[in-house]
């Protein structure tokens, strides 16, 4: 099940998250938290759902069909906050990734301060794996020094793993650092590819979703997400103005084993 943002361009968001899951195999349950007024330039302006009509949205397909794991992604504000984590609390038995979606790749604040309170105190201790890119990180603990610094407040803070993204950052790989039992477990190194990317975060969580619903081990998951979500990126489609978007079935060319 995936809470999430609309993005009209199809490159985040839901549509992000749909195409992902479908590639690993898993149908999406898609509730919407907000609408947006965006390209693939910016996001100009974005209206939260009304959190009555969001939890109607979840509480009924939930009455139907049990997912095999939560993703979540943009969630508009502090009252649809409140929504999911009541929502995850009903459901404990079940993971959740977290891709905590404070801005838009290409510009556009979507996360308030009392956002970020609310996400501490009710969903991170709720969270199987979140996956922040290193802004993202940085915002969520503003006292951290380091990335290092961030990944273990994240982790004190509740979450099981935590896998912070560099793509932000200025070296010459992407070096993307994985934190799980209170310590750097892994960091894993990419090629950087030329140009920018509008909705690899949703890919790269969504995608780990899809692998978790399979069962696969987390760490396994985490690896395999990563892959997937960077050959989506090679394969990436200028189809606006602005960033490139993801080709989440590019292996539907027969290109890609």
């Amino acid at each position: 099940m995936c809470f999430s943002g609309l993005d009209s361009t199809g490159g985040a968001g839901l549509q992000a998250d749909i195409e992902a899951v479908a590639s690993m195999g898993c149908h999406a349950c898609p509730v919407a938290t907000a609408l947006t007024v965006q390209d693939t330039r910016k996001v100009h302006r974005f209206e939260p759902v009304d959190p009555v009509l969001f939890e109607e949205q979840a509480r009924t397909v939930l009455a139907d069909i049990r997912p095999h794991v939560f993703k979540l992604g943009m969630l508009g504000d502090v009252a649809i906050i409140e929504v999911v984590a009541t929502i995850l609390g009903d459901y404990d038995d079940i993971p959740v990734v977290l891709d905590p979606v404070l801005s838009a790749g290409g510009g556009g604040s979507l996360g308030s301060d009392e956002m970020l309170a609310a996400m501490h105190e009710k969903l991170l201790p709720q969270v199987t794996v979140l996956t922040p890119n290193s802004p993202e990180a940085r915002r969520l603990v503003p006292d951290a020094d380091s990335l290092q610094a961030c990944g273990e407040a994240l982790m004190n803070a509740g979450c099981d793993f935590v896998l912070i993204t560099g793509e932000h950052e200025s070296a010459e790989h992407i070096e993307n650092r994985l934190f799980a039992n209170h310590k750097l477990l892994e960091t894993f190194s990419w090629d950087r590819l030329p140009g920018s990317f509008h909705g690899s975060g949703c890919t790269l969580s969504a995608s780990l979703a899809g692998l978790m619903a399979h069962g696969l081990e987390t760490f396994t998951a985490i690896h395999e997400a990563q892959e997937y979500t960077w050959e989506t990126l090679q394969h990436a489609c200028q189809v606006g103005k602005g960033q490139a978007l993801p080709n989440r079935f590019f292996w539907a060319r027969g290109e890609y084993d």
